[in-house]
């Protein structure tokens, strides 16, 4: 069984899933303040509500962003803790790919950036872009977007979808699981692509600006 988080938004999830990526069962809800309480308790219900048990978790999966800071950061060490807790690989998956995987008719999916701005990952491109709000009301407003509640109420974006992605990142993992292709546990990070304001920290990732 494969247990899967991803904290890259105010809208998290979890998920559990068979070993072929299967999905078993999944919860999304949104949480802006409240991701170090609530990931594991939400992880273990689901796993309760299942009739599942953590200690026959074969493998975790997390969501790396980008996104939110804390997000990710309690996501991240959350895979971490566990896979290292009960001696299973990690994976990580890049969350808006996972998120338009989830959501076909999307045409790009969006995680907050900072004050004003979101990172943008339009279908079949790899490389997110970083567009401040002029421009994404400019040329997103009516297109079919996978984001947070919390950017679509502030982006005006009529025919957004909350994302919910913890199910995708599972099966997304499943084949590197199968592939004996993990994650090194103490060096795998968020694909945080450029440091908070105020640091000067170089990017860890390519980031071009829309």
């Amino acid at each position: 069984m494969i247990v899967a988080v991803d904290g890259a938004a105010t809208d998290l999830s979890v998920a559990i899933a068979d070993t072929d990526g299967s999905l078993i069962a999944d919860a999304g809800w949104s949480s802006a303040q409240r991701q170090s309480a609530e990931l594991l308790p939400r992880l273990l219900a689901l796993l309760a509500d299942n009739g599942r048990r953590i200690e026959t978790t074969t493998g975790i999966a997390v969501g790396l962003g980008p996104g939110s800071f804390t997000g990710l950061r309690v996501a991240m060490a959350l895979g971490k803790g566990l896979a290292f807790a009960l001696g299973r690989p990690l994976v990580g998956v890049p969350s808006l790919e996972a998120w338009l995987e989830a959501e076909p008719a999307a045409a790009f999916a969006l995680s907050r950036a900072g004050a004003g701005e979101a990172y943008l990952l339009e279908r079949d491109r790899q490389t997110p872009l970083i567009a401040d709000r002029d421009r994404i009301e400019a040329r997103l407003a009516a297109e079919r977007v996978v984001a947070p509640a919390e950017l679509a109420d502030a982006f005006g974006l009529r025919n957004a979808t909350s994302p919910r992605g913890a199910g995708v990142i599972a099966r997304m993992a499943s084949t590197r699981f199968a592939a004996a292709d993990a994650d090194d546990l103490a060096t795998l990070e968020p694909l945080y692509l450029r440091a908070p304001r105020g640091l000067s920290d170089d990017a860890a990732g390519e980031v071009r600006w829309l």
